[in-house]
């Protein structure tokens, strides 16, 4: 650059990969800004993943009522206040909102509010309320995540997407979700348990694709067993309204009537308005930006991480990728993003913990791999009355021995996987679980005394 530029690095994007990279580059004394239209946080703190568990808790508590009649507890007939529950999450969102802002401020990062849009290698025009203004930088990162989509027929704008479903006036009693994977079955799972009725249509054979075949089968099952209408092999040909419901016209000409039709049929990478194809930035399917492995650009003084590049759509990978990029142009530069063992949670009632290879996957690569299965009824629905029942279910390299699949559908599944997940990254095999004592009586300790293969 002819002259110096404003800022070591300018952040596009104010989402959990985007205040990460802003707040540890700024910490090691560079100069950052970061820009930022919508509230501080991105989907994740503000329409994804945590009002999202906060309503997967609440939507708990109906089957607990129910449980506890087994155990001695005579409960009162049980009133959601979905309003309460509104204004609860809205005012936790507000404050980790503040949260992050107070973090980026505190760090020394300029915060920018407006829109961004990338003119060149090193330049940044922002609109704001204002007006326009134009910022250089040696390094830009864009982290602006990515949007739900929808699917293109007749009346879709009758629908809405996961990310108003948090605020839906007035509460829905009968909802429709258009979809298959976990964001469509755990707002299925989630509003069934806070009283709607619910049926899910999914175009294809099952839902959860690219998840272990038995677990997909095992919750769809269960989800079946809460009372949600599950049809596969089903799609929505149309929209439109009829009166106060929105009616749905499903490709064999039967129809459904909702008060609200969600739309969970995907999410694309949030590229609109950015300016990459005329600064030269090359875009993959979908507008996806293309990174390589040190999530540069085609432009190498721009990178990308998170959502927008459409790897793993995880909040845990952007925050990681983000972590490498700033490590590699202002730490030593041995930080790597290890795509391998990623562990993942679906917080359906029950809920899908995962890490590692599918089955499928695993022989596919390895020449003989031994399953252990076990399938039960937890030691609380002994009592309870509940017909839920677990699944945990291991997949071993026969040659090497090692763990390279754990899957489980079971209360709390995402925070035992968890604990695996490190196990299983530090090469532990199936004799090391083996000789692990287990905890009793938990669900857990299921995973150290399955011994024998059930193929």
């Amino acid at each position: 650059m002819a002259t110096t530029p404003e800022f070591d690095l300018f952040v596009i994007g104010g989402g959990s990969g985007g205040v990460r990279a802003a707040r540890m580059a700024a910490q090691r004394g560079a100069r950052v800004a970061l820009a930022e239209a919508a509230a501080l946080g991105g989907t994740c703190v503000n329409v994804g993943c945590i009002p999202k568990k906060l309503y997967a808790y609440a939507s708990h508590y109906a089957a607990d009522f129910e449980d506890a009649a087994g155990f001695g507890w005579d409960v009162g007939e049980p009133r959601l206040d979905w309003a309460r529950l509104k204004a609860n999450r809205a005012k936790e969102i507000a404050r980790l909102n503040g949260v992050y802002g107070q973090l980026l401020t505190s760090a020394g990062v300029q915060v920018l509010r407006g829109w961004a849009e990338l003119l060149d290698g090193h330049t940044v025009r922002i609109r704001t309320t204002t007006g326009v203004q134009t910022h250089t930088a040696k390094n830009i990162l864009i982290a602006t995540g990515g949007t739900p989509s929808h699917p293109p027929i007749p009346g879709s704008e009758l629908g809405v997407t996961s990310d108003s479903m948090f605020d839906l006036e007035p509460f829905p009693k009968r909802l429709v979700v258009v979809g298959g994977g976990y964001i469509a079955c755990e707002f299925a799972s989630i509003f069934r348990g806070l009283g709607a009725k619910v049926s899910l249509l999914y175009r294809g054979e099952q839902i959860l694709r690219g998840f272990d075949d038995e677990v997909r089968h095992f919750i769809a099952g269960e989800l079946v067993k809460r009372g949600i209408d599950l049809r596969l092999g089903t799609e929505v040909e149309s929209l439109e309204r009829e009166g106060g419901t929105v009616r749905a016209t499903l490709e064999d000409g039967s129809t459904l009537d909702a008060n609200t039709v969600l739309f969970a049929t995907g999410r694309v990478p949030n590229v609109n308005g950015l300016g990459l194809e005329a600064a030269g930035v090359k875009q993959g399917r979908l507008g996806a930006v293309e990174v390589d492995a040190h999530h540069r650009t085609s432009l190498h003084s721009v990178h990308a991480v998170g959502d927008v590049t459409a790897r793993l759509q995880l909040t845990p990978v952007a925050l990681a990728e983000a972590m490498a990029v700033v490590d590699r142009l202002f730490g030593e530069g041995h930080r790597r993003m290890d795509y391998e063992l990623v562990p993942t949670a679906v917080f359906t009632q029950p809920s899908i913990g995962t890490v590692g290879l599918t089955e499928a996957q695993a022989r596919e690569k390895f020449a003989r791999v031994h399953v252990f299965r076990s399938e039960f009824k937890a030691l609380r629905h002994t009592l309870s009355g509940s017909g839920e029942r677990c699944l945990m279910k291991l997949v071993v390299d026969a040659a090497s021995d090692r763990v390279v699949g754990l899957h489980m559908v079971g209360p709390e599944a995402g925070e035992i996987v968890q604990g695996f997940a490190v196990a299983m990254k530090a090469g532990a095999t199936k004799a090391v679980f083996d000789a692990t004592i287990g905890i009793h009586p938990t669900v857990a300790e299921e995973f150290v005394t399955m011994r024998e293969a059930v193929r």
